[in-house]
């Protein structure tokens, strides 16, 4: 999971700005007087409201990013010493939680949802990578996001007889 520190954000302060006698007032009062009419100030607050419209779609847009990055669980193809496994083997995810899938040793690999072992009304293949798409270098990755609530097994083509087979719970 990722976590998020604190950022230290600092706010300028106008408490040294003084208005120096009647002639700052009066050319105040001057300008407030030579508006030529109340419709600049209406683009001003409409521009106004784009900026806090703009700033809360940035916001989102980084929650998400956030959020994307600590809802993502990492399962290696092929174990360090060589092992012809998905590690972890059996997991759970919450629906909709990305699962990135990252070539580590004893490659080729592929990921393929069995057809008969996904929840009804699934489509293996449009969840799974194709068998002739192999990931054939270290650190290269697959992912899916599994939306639908139930238990699937996937397994590595190449080495499923090897008993390269998984499986994960979508909460």
């Amino acid at each position: 999971m990722a976590s998020v520190a604190s950022a230290a954000v600092a706010i300028p302060s106008f408490t040294g700005l003084k208005a120096s006698g009647a002639a700052a007032v009066a050319r105040v009062a001057t300008s407030v007087k030579a508006a030529p009419s109340p419709s600049p100030r209406l683009v001003a607050k409409a521009a106004l409201k784009d900026v806090g419209v703009a700033a809360a779609v940035v916001a989102t847009a980084a929650s998400a990013l956030l959020a994307s990055n600590a809802m993502a669980l990492d399962v290696l193809l092929g174990r360090s010493d060589g092992a012809l496994v998905f590690e972890p083997s059996a997991f759970s995810v919450a629906s909709g939680e990305k699962i990135v899938f990252k070539n580590n040793a004893g490659f080729p690999h592929n990921v393929v949802f069995d057809e008969d072992q996904v929840p009804p009304g699934v489509d293996a293949s449009k969840i799974s990578m194709s068998d002739e798409d192999l990931l054939n270098a270290a650190g290269e990755e697959y992912s899916v996001t599994l939306t639908e609530k139930g238990n699937y097994t996937f397994y590595c083509s190449p080495h499923q007889g090897a008993g390269m087979v998984g499986t994960v719970t979508v909460n």
